[in-house]
């Protein structure tokens, strides 16, 4: 199995040690970059191709939020993970619209900081549909107020099965929960969700999530 190259990101020394020795005891993760400003992210991910980019929200020079917005523009770009100390930080949001995977707060346990980066190089982002809920929540006074009126013309890209399993992805659920409650197959929403992702031109099912909330879809279900 070939190894997940992940890219470390942090202005802290310290932090950056301590994340390569925790990385360091994963058979099948291997650290091929380190830099400690957002500056440095696009150089080096040219010349190490890293799978996963392991960045820190707050930096001094370029922060992780604008490394991110320049990085997920790029074909092929690699996934982002925010490292942060703020459980719902607005920043992260932002980071989150740009199309990071997620985030891991900076006090997460060892073992679940590894799992975050092996689970986002297989597609998934490392956020639990309770902090999914927490975000879009906290996301629901912010912005212009035509932002509803944006998302609404969004979606009306997507068929009616498409736009049930985006709400759903907006509920926080999961695969096999969203084909429980439609009566759909695991194939069959996976294909669903992917197809979202590409008539959306989204990065993850975050975004998706975004989308539905901005919408107003999750409203309207509950009503």
């Amino acid at each position: 199995m070939t190894a997940i190259r992940l890219l470390l990101v942090d202005d802290d020394p310290l932090v950056r040690a301590g994340l390569r020795l925790m990385m360091g005891g994963a058979g099948d993760i291997e650290v091929v970059g380190e830099a400690a400003d957002g500056a440095e992210v696009e150089d080096l991910v040219d010349r190490t191709r890293p799978d996963v980019v392991f960045m820190d929200v707050r930096m001094p020079g370029v922060d992780g939020l604008t490394a991110t917005e320049r990085l997920r523009t790029r074909p092929d770009a690699p996934q982002v993970v925010l490292l942060t100390t703020f459980h719902a930080d607005e920043l992260v949001l932002r980071a989150l619209r740009a199309g990071a995977a997620g985030f891991v707060l900076k006090d997460t346990p060892p073992q679940e900081i590894v799992e975050a980066v092996r689970r986002v190089a297989a597609g998934d982002p490392v956020l639990s549909p309770t902090v999914t809920r927490q975000l879009i929540r906290h996301a629901a006074g912010a912005g212009p107020d035509d932002r509803r009126a944006r998302a609404r013309q969004r979606l009306a890209a997507l068929s009616e099965r498409e736009r049930e399993v985006a709400v759903r992805v907006g509920r926080g659920l999961a695969n096999a929960q969203i084909a429980a409650e439609l009566f759909m197959s695991l194939a069959t929403v996976k294909a669903h969700v992917s197809g979202i992702l590409a008539k959306l031109q989204l990065n993850n099912r975050v975004q998706i999530a975004l989308l539905a909330h901005d919408a107003g879809l999750l409203d309207e279900e509950a009503r």
